[in-house]
């Protein structure tokens, strides 16, 4: 029987189970996570920390399959329409202490079915976007924005589900009703005020006002019409006495012989 030969190193069988490995734990490292930011993984969640980095808009290359963003402390003003659309499997979205003044109608379009928690609080925003977030089953924290309370914001807070350990820090920066003014709103709505009734009060008066405009109108016309007409019999009248009148013959006829 021959020698057996040593086998080299090249030559040794690679366990299928270590090339599975090596080959998730690269798929790992090619996960993208946005520069200056952190994106932990615990027990396969992954949370993506970009807290107080000075961002100016929502990072592109968020990874897919995070459960926890944290864009808090920045400098975003604005979320366009579909700024998460990718994140499907997100669960808690803070985006307080910012400076959000505009708020996309389709902003957090693929977030309504599984988002718990989204925090807008300490941000620039007047307006409540409906349309944003009313398809949402989050809570959201909306506290500490200089919201107007009218009768929109009512009619959007109908559809929101609200923080309730916040819900008593949102305030009425400015007001249809100046007595509300630096008010918690939920206390004023407790009151049982509707800003929509100065609304509907409002439109009533325009409408009233318009239809005063157009009866105006029409006595108006009416009296020029009348107007018109007697200064139009008067002249017809003046002609008529202004003509010759034709003498009559005070002879009598003389019958025919």
């Amino acid at each position: 029987m021959g020698p057996v030969g040593k086998q080299g190193p090249s030559s040794l069988p690679v366990p299928m189970g270590g090339s599975c490995l090596l080959l998730l734990f690269c798929l790992r490292l090619g996960a993208s996570c946005p520069q200056s930011c952190q994106c932990p993984d615990h027990a396969g969640a992954v949370a993506v920390h970009c807290s107080g980095r000075g961002l100016q808009e929502i990072p592109k290359d968020i990874p897919t399959d995070a459960v926890l963003l944290k864009l808090d402390a920045n400098k975003i003003a604005r979320i366009p329409n579909g700024a998460f659309q990718h994140l499907n499997q997100l669960r808690e979205l803070d985006l307080s202490q910012n400076t959000i003044e505009n708020i996309g109608p389709a902003a957090f379009s693929g977030l309504a079915g599984g988002l718990r928690l989204l925090d807008l609080s300490h941000n620039r925003i007047r307006r409540i976007p409906k349309d944003a977030l009313g398809k949402l089953s989050a809570k959201i924290r909306l506290s500490h924005n200089p919201l107007h309370c009218e009768c929109a914001l009512q009619e959007a807070l109908w559809e929101l589900k609200l923080d309730p350990d916040s819900v008593d820090e949102i305030a009425c920066h400015t007001s249809v009703q100046e007595e509300y003014v630096g008010k918690p709103l939920i206390q004023a709505l407790d009151s049982g005020v509707s800003f929509c009734s100065v609304h509907h009060k409002t439109t009533d008066v325009a409408m009233l006002l318009t239809m005063f405009g157009w009866f105006a109108m029409v006595i108006t016309y009416v009296v020029y019409y009348v107007r018109q007409n007697q200064e139009d019999a008067r002249r017809h009248l003046e002609y008529l006495k202004s003509l010759p009148s034709t003498p009559v013959s005070k002879d009598p006829i003389s019958p025919a012989p």
